[in-house]
C-alpha cells in the first residue's frame, strides 16, 4: 500500500447529528451536536475514564465499555468523528519546489520513504503544504500506523459507532485554512501531554510534548519549563522565513493550567516577542453558523462542528472504504453461501463485470499514460541526475577540520605565521611560513604533535639563522581531522 496524499473525508454524505470524540490516554471526552437551519445544537456531553487501552486490549471489550458510557449519557447516535491521539502521529518535513502536481506527489512519496523510520506501506499518510517565497512550499507529512487505525475502527464498530472521520484535535481547534491562524503556535493541554502545532497557511510543525503533563489520581500537574524549552527547540528547527512568521501563542485547555502556562511563557519567551493568549470561548464566526450559548472550547466540539459544517480536516487518517468488488469477495469467501445456484450466478456475473471493467481500466490507463509519458521521462531524468551527483557533496567538512587543528597549534602573538597550506587526500598537510625564532617554531611543532589525531610531524626545510626563519613542515591527521 502506498501513502495516499489525498483527503478521504467521510463515508458518504455529511450527517446532521454527530458524536465528537477525543481520546487522550485513558480519557474519553465526547459531545453530541446537531445542525438545524444554520445553527448548531449541543444535545449531550460526557467524559469518562476508560479502564482498557483501546490500542492493546480486545476491541470487543473496549467497545462494550465505551458503549456503556454512551448509554449512561443517553447517547444513541451512531455517526461519529474521532480525535486521534497526537502521540500516535509520526512526522517528516520537506521543501517542495515549483512542480506539476503529478511530479509533486511523486517527490512527496520519495521524501516519505526517506523521512519516516517505518515502512510507508504500513502507514496512513496525510500532508499539509505551507506557501514559501519563490513559489516553494513547506510540506509536513504526518503518518499513523495502519494497525493502530484498524484497532480504533474495530473498537468503534464494537461500540456500535460509525466513524465519518479520523482527525486531530489540535488541527480542529486551530485550523490552518483560517486567515486568523497565520503565524500562530497553538498549545493544547491534554490529560497526558501538551500538543504543539504551528500554522501559517498550512501546518508547519506538529508535536506531542510528552512529560509536560502528569496525571496523578485524576489531578493534573503541568511542567511549564518543559513546554517553554520544547517550544524554543521547535522554533529553532524552522527555517528563518517560517520562524519569523510566528507572532502569537494560543493556549487551549483548563483555565488554571492555561493561565499558569501563559504566565510562564511570557517570562521565558519574552526575548522572542511573541504575544501569549488563552482561548476560553469561540469567536462568533468560528464555524460560519450560530453556536449554542455557552459552548465550551474543546477538541471534541471543534471536530464535530467542523464535520457538520462541511470543513475538511487538516489531516484525515480514516482508512479508505473497500469498494463494491472487495466487499463482495469478502462477504462470499467466508463460506456463508445459502444456495449453490446463487453462487454460480454471482460468480459468472462478477467475472463478466470484472473483465469488462478491466478492459475499460486498461483503455483508460493507456490514455492517461500517453498524456503523462513525457512528464514521467523528465522526472526520471531529474531523479537520475540526483542519484548521479549526490555523492559529490559531503557534510563532513574535512578541510575545515584540518585547518582548525592547525590553527590551534599556532601562537596568537604572530611569532609563527603560515603562508601556504597544502592538504592532500584530506589527511596529509604541508605548511610553509616564517617564524620569529627557532624556539617559537619548535613550540608550534610540539603543540601540534600533542593534538589528538596528529602524527608524523616532520620539518622538511628550514632556512635562515636570523629572523625571519623560513620553514616547511608536514604532518598527518587520522580520520581527516574529523571530530
Amino acid at each position: 500500500m502506498k501513502p495516499d496524499f489525498k483527503f478521504k473525508f467521510g463515508r458518504g454524505k455529511t450527517p446532521t447529528t454527530v458524536v465528537g470524540l477525543t481520546l487522550d490516554g485513558s480519557r474519553l471526552d465526547g459531545v453530541v451536536l446537531k445542525r438545524t437551519n444554520g445553527s448548531l445544537q449541543q444535545l449531550q456531553t460526557f467524559s469518562a475514564a476508560l479502564t482498557l487501552d483501546p490500542l492493546t486490549a480486545a476491541p470487543e471489550l473496549v467497545g462494550r465499555e465505551i458503549r456503556n458510557h454512551l448509554d449512561a449519557a443517553g447517547i444513541r447516535e451512531r455517526d461519529c468523528v474521532l480525535g486521534v491521539p497526537l502521540k500516535l502521529v509520526l512526522t517528516a518535513q520537506t521543501e517542495l519546489p515549483p512542480l506539476p502536481e503529478a511530479d509533486a506527489t511523486s517527490l512527496m512519496q520519495l521524501e516519505a520513504e526517506k523521512g519516516f523510520h517505518a515502512d510507508v506501506a504500513t502507514l496512513q499518510i496525510a500532508h499539509s503544504r505551507t506557501p514559501l517565497a519563490g513559489d516553494k512550499k513547506h510540506v509536513l507529512l504526518a503518518g499513523i500506523p495502519s494497525t493502530q487505525l484498524t484497532a480504533l475502527e474495530n473498537v468503534l464498530a464494537a461500540a456500535k459507532l460509525k466513524p465519518a472521520s479520523f482527525a486531530l484535535g489540535a488541527t480542529a481547534l486551530q485550523p490552518a485554512s483560517r486567515q486568523s491562524s497565520n503565524g500562530v503556535l497553538a498549545l493544547v493541554i491534554g490529560e497526558t501531554n501538551v500538543g504543539l502545532q504551528i500554522t501559517n497557511g498550512g501546518v508547519v510543525a506538529l508535536r506531542a510534548l510528552e512529560g509536560a503533563v502528569e496525571n496523578t489520581a485524576g489531578r493534573l500537574t503541568l511542567h511549564p519549563d518543559l513546554v517553554a524549552r520544547e517550544t524554543r527547540v521547535t522554533l529553532g528547527q524552522l527555517s528563518a522565513e517560517l520562524r519569523a512568521a510566528v507572532k502569537r501563542i494560543r493556549i487551549y485547555g483548563p483555565r488554571d493550567l492555561a493561565q499558569l502556562l501563559a504566565d510562564d511563557l511570557e517570562l521565558k519567551l519574552e526575548a522572542l516577542d511573541l504575544k501569549v493568549e488563552m482561548v476560553s470561548a469561540y469567536a462568533p464566526d468560528e464555524f460560519g453558523v450560530t453556536l449554542p450559548a455557552g459552548a465550551s472550547v474543546s477538541a471534541a466540539f471543534s471536530l464535530a462542528a467542523r464535520l457538520l459544517t462541511g470543513e475538511k480536516p487538516g489531516f484525515e487518517f480514516l482508512p479508505p472504504k473497500p469498494n463494491f468488488v472487495e466487499q463482495f469477495v469478502t462477504k462470499y469467501s467466508s463460506g456463508r453461501l445459502r444456495k449453490s445456484g446463487a453462487v454460480a450466478a454471482g460468480i459468472a456475473a462478477l467475472v463478466a463485470g470484472v473483465f469488462l471493467f478491466q478492459q475499460y481500466q486498461l483503455w483508460s490507463l493507456r490514455s492517461q499514460w500517453s498524456k503523462m509519458q513525457m512528464k514521467v521521462a523528465g522526472l526520471e531524468t531529474i531523479q537520475n541526475q540526483i542519484h548521479q551527483y549526490r555523492p559529490w557533496y559531503s557534510g563532513t567538512y574535512n578541510n575545515l577540520a584540518v585547518l582548525r587543528q592547525l590553527s590551534l597549534a599556532f601562537p596568537e602573538d604572530g611569532a609563527v605565521t603560515a603562508k601556504n597550506i597544502t592538504i592532500r587526500d584530506g589527511r596529509t598537510v604541508t605548511c610553509a611560513g616564517t617564524a620569529r625564532d627557532n624556539a617559537s617554531l619548535l613550540a608550534v611543532e610540539a603543540k601540534l604533535s600533542a593534538l589528538p589525531g596528529v602524527t608524523a610531524v616532520h620539518r622538511e626545510q628550514s632556512r635562515g639563522n636570523k629572523p625571519p626563519i623560513q620553514f616547511v613542515f608536514s604532518f598527518k591527521l587520522n580520520n581527516g581531522g574529523a571530530e
